[in-house]
């Protein structure tokens, strides 16, 4: 199985072909290698293995990091309840 996470471009480096990208907070720079349409700052696109694969919509980016922030959140309340057993 694969995961690609909906991440914002909020820097270019033409120079590297890599943009700056943030996904829930977290800043990271991925190749821009496999693109073949132009990424523009503010794109919404969805990051794979350190490349950036397409782009995506930006209601539906918002709607998938709004359900894995929701996982993440449950995930350490589960955390959370487990260590004060």
């Amino acid at each position: 199985m694969c995961l690609a996470i909906p991440s914002k471009v909020i820097s270019i480096d033409k120079t590297k072909n890599t943009a700056t990208i943030e996904t829930l907070g977290v800043q990271r720079e991925a190749s821009l290698d496999l693109m073949q349409e132009e990424v523009t700052l503010g794109d919404y696109v969805l990051l794979h293995i350190g490349y950036i694969m397409s782009k995506i919509d930006e209601q539906d980016a918002l709607e998938s990091l709004k359900l894995y922030q929701e996982m993440i959140d449950q995930m350490e309340e589960e955390y959370i309840d487990e260590e004060y057993k």
